[in-house]
């Protein structure tokens, strides 16, 4: 189909011998797919994210667009174990006693007060004397 397809990055009519799809209907010059963020060449050897008609490469999409750390606010591996805490989500290593720097492991009782967890030591009596009772982590 070369010189009926535009490309999807400049818009110009594709007139090379090759060309790249990305996704079923988006197809692109080769030399204009590129990470719209570093500017790295996305091939068939390098994986291609698309948002907002940009396309990325995975470190920059990951960087921009992933889910972070809510403690140290770095992206995650496919490979890392995490913690949850409502909506938040943390590095096993993150996942502190913000006023001690306990690690909280499973079955440890915590409270999450803005974006700080508390151990049940240091999270102090609730409003009827009694301790907190914070949600118990996964």
């Amino acid at each position: 189909r070369p010189g009926l397809a535009l490309c999807a990055g400049c818009g110009g009519r594709i007139q090379d011998p090759f060309l790249l799809r990305v996704s079923p209907d988006l197809e692109w010059h080769v030399a204009c797919l590129k990470c719209a963020e570093c500017g790295q060449p996305l091939d068939e050897t390098c994986t291609c994210f698309l948002r907002d008609g940009k396309a990325y490469c995975k470190r920059d999409y990951s960087r921009l667009f992933g889910i972070k750390c809510a403690q140290c606010r770095a992206a995650f591996s496919s490979s890392d174990l995490v913690m949850r805490a409502r909506d938040h989500v943390y590095h096993l290593e993150c996942f502190r006693c913000a006023a001690c720097g306990r690690q909280l492991l499973p079955g440890d009782q915590f409270c999450l007060r803005e974006r700080d967890l508390l151990c049940r030591a240091d999270h102090g009596p609730g409003p009827d004397g009694a301790a907190a009772r914070g949600p118990r982590s996964p």
